[in-house]
């Protein structure tokens, strides 16, 4: 694509946005939206309350908006303990992860797929 192309495509696009930055102002849901927002701000900032604190107290029951729902250390959450039953064997095995010695033997005698309709949560 040449420069000139890529430059009137551009125009164009500005243009396209434009007009419809144009419609959107003039739009009466978004003026109402605009001020509610200004309002809402204006009253946070009046109590000194963050955008979470709010949230947390609009909706007591929503996990996200408190702040004890940050990730537990590292970032990551807790893996599930899972337990395999051999129905074969009769032997247990529980791991967190998939890097089982007996686990990868059973999967490689078995098949994955197999070894897996022998799984269930523990924790």
């Amino acid at each position: 694509m040449s420069m000139l192309q890529e430059y009137r495509q551009i125009e164009e696009r500005i243009r396209e946005l434009s007009q419809r930055l144009e419609s959107l102002s003039n739009d009466e849901k978004l003026k109402k939206e605009i001020e509610f927002e200004k309002k809402l701000r204006d009253l946070m900032e009046q109590y000194n309350k963050s955008p979470r604190e709010v949230a947390a107290i609009v909706e007591p029951d929503n996990k996200s908006a408190s702040p004890k729902a940050a990730r537990t250390a590292g970032g990551k959450r807790a893996r599930k303990v899972k337990q395999y039953k051999n129905p074969n064997t009769g032997e247990v095995i529980e791991t967190k992860g998939g890097n089982h010695k007996t686990l990868k033997a059973w999967k490689e005698q078995y098949g994955s797929d197999t070894v897996e309709s022998w799984m269930s949560i523990v924790g």
